[in-house]
């Protein structure tokens, strides 16, 4: 069956587009795999109708660095500013998609702390650790290799999509707070700064 995607502004061409391509654009009343929203506001409001689908920031012309930022820390999944190339939002799509699929069903594990992927459910012992969206991605990116320290500019890249370190405070903002979600249920330590590189899960 093929993916529905929500589009919280349905625009003509677009939606022309994703039906050729093979999805199912729906309206706020159907179950979606994937939300396209132009407003990093409601992705939070999205999740409680539609459960914990992956969401797309569609960004205002007008956007800049710190609304992308703003948006990652409501928990959207990937930011395409506006105007798009459909070829890179196509591409995009895909990808997050992919990455909802491949993991539905993996259980990651590194020392105490485990994540179940399917569910977004982070526990250490029989204690849920809630963690919002980019503090998720962060510490799933720290468990795949959970003793080798993480350049700022790989987490950047690869967690955020940032090109550039120019917003390390960023990544050391949402370091501190998953550092003290998790060392409020086990002492850790845990998201070990290595000083002037980056950061690994455990300490050694």
């Amino acid at each position: 069956m093929s993916n529905a995607l929500l589009l919280a502004e349905p625009e003509p061409t677009l939606v022309r587009h994703l039906t050729s391509d093979g999805f199912r654009v729906v309206g706020d009343g159907s179950k979606a795999d994937l939300a396209l929203l132009a407003d990093p506001r409601a992705v939070a409001e999205v999740r409680s109708r539609h459960g914990d689908i992956p969401v797309i920031v569609l960004g205002a012309p007008d956007s800049d660095v710190v609304d992308r930022v703003r948006a990652f820390q409501r928990g959207c999944d990937d930011y395409v500013p506006q105007p798009y190339v459909y070829d890179e939002l196509l591409a995009r799509i895909r990808a997050v998609l992919r990455r909802a699929v491949a993991s539905r069903h993996e259980v990651l594990v590194a020392g105490p702390i485990r994540a179940d992927v399917a569910t977004r459910a982070v526990t250490i012992g029989s204690r849920t650790i809630p963690l919002a969206g980019k503090e998720y991605e962060l510490l799933l990116k720290l468990m795949s290799d959970p003793v080798r320290v993480f350049t700022k500019e790989q987490l950047l890249r690869e967690v955020w999509g940032f090109r550039s370190q120019g917003r390390t405070r960023t990544l050391d903002s949402h370091a501190s707070r998953l550092r003290r979600k998790l060392q409020s249920v086990e002492e850790g330590p845990f998201v070990v700064n290595a000083w002037g590189v980056g950061y690994r899960l455990l300490g050694r």
